[in-house]
C-alpha cells in the first residue's frame, strides 16, 4: 500500500513537472514575428511592454531570394501574429502562410489604408530589363522574374514613414482584437509611436533641406518611398535586384554621368559592396558612402523604426553634404 503511495506521489510529481514545463514552452513561443527586421522595427514600437517581436530572416538575408528552413516554417505556425510585406516582395512566404489562420497574419501592402499609399516602379526598369538582356540571357530570367514579384509597385515600404504609420495602426488594431486585456498599453504604445515619429519627419525635412538637387546613384533601388518624403531625387540606380550584378551598358552611362558632374555620391550597401561601384567611380571625384536598408546594425525595440530613419538620413547626409 505504501508502496502504491509513492508511486502516486510520483506520478503526480512528473505530471505536474510536465504541465509547468508546457507553459514554460507556450509562454517562449509567444511573439509576433516579422518576415523582415524594418518591419520587426515597426511592430517593436507597439509590442513594447507587451509581447517580443522576432524577425523570420536572419541578418544579412535578402528578402528577395530567402529560402525557408523547416525551422522558420516551424516558428510561421508557432507565433501569435506573422508580419510580412506580401507575395509581391517575399513570395517565399505565400506557401506556407497559407496554412496561418486569417486573424494571426497581416500582410501590409494589401491593407486599405496603404494601397493608396503605393508608388510605382521606376520608370527605367524596363529598359533596364532590355539592357540586361543583350547581357546574359540567363540573368534575364531571374531579373524578369524578380519583377514578375515585385508587380508594377515599389514594395521597399519599410521606407515611407506615412505607410509605416498605417501599419503600425494595423499592427495595434489586430493585436488588440488577439489581446484585448493589453489595451491601455498598446494604446499608449500607438501614441507614442506617432508622436516620434511625426517629430522625427521635422527634424530630417530639415537636415534633407540643403541636399535637395544634388544628384546620386545607389545601389539598389529600394529608397524611393523615403526619397518621396524627403525631397531627395537620386540620378538613377545600378540594380533592381541587388542579387544581379547591373549589365554593361548601365554602367557605361553610370560612368559618363559621374564625368560630367551629374552626380556627387555614389552609394553601396552593406549587404552589397560590389567592386563594380568602386571601379565607375574610380578616376572621378565622387564620393562613396554607404546606405543601410534593412537597419542591420540596429537593435529591435522601442524607438528602433525612429532609429532607422534617422540613420538613413545621417547616411545621406555624410556623403552629399
Amino acid at each position: 500500500m505504501q508502496h502504491t503511495s509513492k508511486n502516486t506521489k510520483w506520478l503526480n510529481r512528473m505530471v505536474l513537472a510536465s504541465t509547468f514545463l508546457a507553459c514554460i514552452a507556450t509562454q517562449a513561443s509567444a511573439a509576433v514575428l516579422t518576415s523582415t527586421k524594418p518591419l520587426g522595427f515597426i511592430a517593436s514600437a507597439i509590442t513594447e511592454g507587451v509581447i517580443p517581436t522576432e524577425v523570420l530572416l536572419p541578418d544579412g538575408a535578402s528578402p528577395h531570394d530567402y529560402a525557408l528552413r523547416p525551422s522558420d516554417v516551424q516558428r510561421l505556425r508557432s507565433a501569435d501574429l506573422v508580419i510580412w510585406i506580401g507575395p509581391d516582395m517575399e513570395s517565399f512566404l505565400t506557401k506556407p502562410l497559407n496554412n496561418i489562420d486569417e486573424k494571426k497574419k497581416i500582410a501590409l501592402s494589401g491593407l486599405n489604408s496603404v494601397k493608396p499609399l503605393l508608388s510605382k516602379g521606376t520608370d527605367d526598369d524596363h529598359d533596364h530589363e532590355h539592357e540586361h538582356a543583350q547581357d546574359n540571357a540567363h540573368q534575364h530570367a531571374d531579373n524578369e522574374e524578380h519583377n514578375h514579384d515585385h508587380g508594377d509597385y515599389d514594395m521597399h515600404i519599410w521606407m515611407s514613414p506615412e505607410i509605416a504609420k498605417q501599419s503600425a495602426i494595423a499592427i495595434h488594431d489586430k493585436l488588440l482584437e488577439l489581446m484585448p486585456q493589453n489595451k491601455d498599453k498598446l494604446d499608449a504604445n500607438l501614441r507614442k509611436f506617432e508622436q516620434d515619429l511625426e517629430q522625427t519627419k521635422e527634424k530630417i525635412v530639415n537636415i534633407m533641406q540643403p541636399l535637395q538637387g544634388k544628384g546620386y546613384f545607389v545601389f539598389h533601388d529600394a529608397y524611393g518611398y523615403f526619397e518621396k518624403a524627403f525631397g531627395l531625387r537620386q540620378s538613377g540606380h545600378f540594380t533592381v535586384n541587388p542579387e544581379i550584378q547591373p549589365g554593361a551598358q548601365r554602367l557605361h552611362n553610370i560612368r559618363t554621368q559621374l564625368v560630367e558632374h551629374k552626380a556627387e555620391c555614389v552609394f553601396a550597401e552593406p549587404q552589397f559592396q560590389p567592386a563594380v561601384i568602386n571601379a565607375v567611380a574610380k578616376g572621378t571625384d565622387v564620393r562613396t558612402g554607404i546606405l543601410d536598408p534593412l537597419g542591420s546594425n540596429i537593435t529591435l525595440g522601442k524607438d528602433s523604426y525612429i532609429q532607422f530613419l534617422t540613420q538613413l538620413s545621417q547616411q545621406f547626409t555624410d556623403c552629399l553634404e
